[in-house]
């Protein structure tokens, strides 16, 4: 005869199912090793292609052609990859929390718009032609257009949908000034095509220097505004029943979405759908909890753009393609993807 086992019994020799968090810290610690395996191979591997013993010995030699190869570019490039990537990712979650809008990205509020003007506006009418000028014209303009859309969006009483159509206006009558400045200013076009694509190729320690400190104060800020953030995504009553300060809330998201755009546009030109396709695969993965999706995307959004930009680099060798074209050739399907099966879904 068979005798059941005391349910005591069951359960002291059941193993023990992992839960849900312990599954996402494993996977948040693989992302780390994915995003340190990605760094590596952006010193390694470079338009000028170097052999391992080469790379090596410009690591760890002052001197010499090698290492102004690989400590003189590669690594300012992999460092700036690195600071730009979470800055991007971690601002298109956010955006994405404050609009309700899964296919948002920094582009939506028209900070890149405003970069863009700046620089241009810098080189047209001020003679700003060096990098360390665009940085500031570009993160100045970045951050008044978002206090330009904030206020317009109705300030205190913004929504989501009135930021979102504040955004796009502004971006539409700013890439007017743009291309009308830029066709009618030869020395600008040439000077702007570079720059407009988006590139690592020109960094610098002083650029990142210079943009460190904004992306710093910019990922704390949107780290800590996770809990807020949350509750904003379930809507305002709700938000307002679990005690959330909607205005504070949508007014620190866009203070910290401007910081790190505006920075990370500044220091390397307008870069898109790391913002959009990083926080939307993520969330696939780990729920709506910002909690998680932010840390998940301050690693994996500088995977893609490092993993971009190395490809870039492999393709076209002896020259490289710029790591905002690879970015976009790479965007454009998957954002067709994730339209299609958002309007699959809703049917």
């Amino acid at each position: 005869m068979l005798v059941d086992s005391p349910p005591e019994q069951c359960a002291e020799t059941a193993p023990a199912l992992p839960t849900r968090r312990a599954i996402r810290t494993l996977g948040l610690l693989i992302s780390v090793g994915v995003l340190l395996l990605v760094a590596l191979a952006s010193v390694a591997i470079g338009a000028k292609a170097l052999p391992p013993a080469q790379v090596w010995h410009g690591l760890f030699h002052d001197s010499g052609t090698y290492a102004d190869v690989v400590i003189g570019d590669r690594i300012s490039r992999t460092v700036l990859g690195l600071l730009v990537g979470a800055a991007l990712g971690l601002s298109g979650a956010v955006l994405q929390a404050l609009t309700r809008n899964p296919l948002a990205d920094p582009g939506l509020l028209g900070i890149n718009a405003g970069a863009s003007a700046a620089v241009v506006t810098a080189i047209t009418y001020f003679g700003v032609t060096s990098l360390s000028g665009y940085v500031w014209f570009a993160f100045f303009g970045a951050a008044a257009v978002g206090a330009l859309v904030w206020f317009l969006g109705g300030s205190r009483g913004a929504t989501p949908v009135r930021l979102a159509l504040a955004g796009t206006a502004i971006s539409a009558a700013l890439y007017g000034y743009l291309q009308a400045v830029m066709i009618m200013d030869d020395a600008a076009l040439g000077k702007m095509r570079f720059w407009t694509v988006g590139s690592l190729a020109s960094a610098t320690d002083s650029t990142i220097e210079q943009v460190a400190p904004f992306l710093a104060v910019g990922t704390v800020l949107a780290l800590a505004l996770a809990r807020p953030l949350n509750a904003v995504a379930m809507g305002d009553d709700t938000a307002r029943a679990l005690g959330a300060n909607l205005n504070r809330t949508r007014a620190l998201s866009m203070a910290a979405a401007t910081v790190l755009c505006g920075a990370a546009t500044a220091a390397c030109g307008p870069i898109v759908f790391v913002g959009l396709m990083v926080p939307h695969a993520v969330r696939s993965f780990t729920g709506p909890d910002l909690r998680w999706i932010l840390p998940y995307a301050t690693v994996l959004s500088p995977v893609l753009l490092l993993g971009a930009d190395v490809l870039g680099r492999m393709v076209a060798r002896p020259a490289e393609l710029q790591v905002g074209i690879v970015t976009a050739v790479l965007g454009g399907p998957v954002f067709i993807f994730l339209v299609r099966r958002r309007r699959t879904a809703q049917l």
